[in-house]
């Protein structure tokens, strides 16, 4: 490491991931069942209007908070889906560049060194390295083996510097969706020891039916709690991860800290990309969300009789226990897929244990079969 470098960035390690893509990049035609990344276009409408954006010269700054018109746009769609209304004044939208920055703006907004975020434990890459990024401490919920993170889980981990509990349903590497009153009770956990609760809730449009709750979307405890602060994207729902796209709204005392964070960071999202976002908002995407819902069944099937394999409820993954009659761990399995063509991402890239290994179902349904045969002979 160079002498100039902060710590920070010492304890922040991608290692894991990047091993694994280094070694798929050797491969001239690989299954790559790795990736984050939805494999279908972004939508035609939406296309349009971003296109059209840029035609008539909108590529400037927005305001700090967003597009006003997409702004009002975000204030409808969370009335009709979660019941909020974003009129009053002490609740407030922002939008940001991607999930991401909302989860770093209210990271920087909240804490202070030596301050606790409670994350589950399988975790989003992003989550853990937020620790050093903000100098805070990450204290990790074990959620083996249902990968369920439930404020029972949760209860005996907080203590008097926990400020944030970071929820994340449909989850990301394992596809678990939290039931409506699993959730509530996590935000009532939170409310009672004065904690705040961030739900991230990227794939909520990618939620099988069987897992809806009573209005027909994705289960959020923001319909039970509204002092907590919600955040969704638009890269992983429309296809347009590049695009840097999503929201945060809650508590206007936080939003608005947020906001001052963004100015002198970065700025605002992207002009052109929150032009398409107010027609994504518009778009339906049901079919591509029954497609992915088929390819995630086509997994559970493939590795059900072989080994654990918890049945995803939504987002594009599947988080698969190497069987234990193999006797290695998940990196070694992995690194014996690539030599056979297939890239996968082992559990320790995303978790405390090497156990299991996260599969993408953003494959289309001949790479995806042909990739689940090589992964399920590699087990017999």
């Amino acid at each position: 490491m160079h002498p100039l470098l902060s710590n920070r960035v010492n304890e922040i390690d991608v290692s894991g991931i990047r091993r694994a893509f280094q070694l798929g990049a050797k491969l001239e035609n690989p299954i790559n069942l790795s990736i984050g990344q939805p494999d279908f276009a972004v939508p035609e409408p939406v296309k349009q209007a971003t296109i059209r954006a840029i035609e008539q010269d909108h590529n400037g700054y927005t305001l700090t908070t967003g597009n006003p018109l997409l702004l009002e746009e975000i204030r409808t769609h969370l009335k009709d889906d979660v019941g909020w209304d974003l009129d009053r004044e002490d609740l407030d939208v922002l939008v940001t560049s991607g999930t991401s920055g909302a989860l770093l703006l209210s990271f920087m907004a909240l804490l202070d060194p030596g301050d606790e975020v409670i994350v589950a434990d399988p975790y989003f890459v992003v989550y853990t390295a937020l620790g050093p990024m903000t100098n805070a401490t990450i204290t990790l919920c074990d959620t083996y083996p249902d990968f369920r993170m439930t404020a029972e889980r949760v209860e005996p981990l907080l203590t008097d510097r926990t400020k944030i509990v970071l929820v994340n349903s449909p989850a990301n590497p394992t596809g678990v969706v939290l039931t409506k009153q699993e959730l509530d009770d996590l935000a009532d956990l939170c409310q009672d020891r004065g904690v705040m609760l961030i739900s991230d809730e990227i794939y909520d449009l990618f939620t099988w039916p069987d897992h809806l709750d009573e209005t027909g979307h994705c289960p959020s405890p923001a319909r039970h709690l509204d002092d907590m602060l919600l955040i969704r994207g638009f890269g992983k729902t429309y296809g347009c991860t590049g695009w840097r796209l999503g929201f945060a709204a809650g508590p206007s005392w936080l939003i608005s800290e947020m906001a001052k964070l963004q100015q002198y960071s970065f700025v605002c999202a992207p002009s052109m990309a929150q032009a398409g976002a107010i027609a994504a908002l518009h778009t339906d995407m049901q079919p591509i969300v029954d497609r992915y819902q088929a390819r995630s069944r086509m997994v559970v099937d493939a590795f059900s009789s072989l080994t654990e394999v918890n049945e995803p409820g939504g987002a594009i993954y599947a988080f698969i226990k190497v069987p234990e009659h193999m006797d290695c761990s998940a990196t070694d399995f992995c690194e014996e897929a690539i030599r056979r063509n297939v890239i996968v991402i082992p559990g320790n890239v995303f978790s405390e244990r090497d156990t299991h290994f996260r599969l993408s179902i953003a494959a289309d349904e001949e790479k995806l079969t042909e990739g689940l045969e090589i992964l399920t002979d590699m087990m017999q």
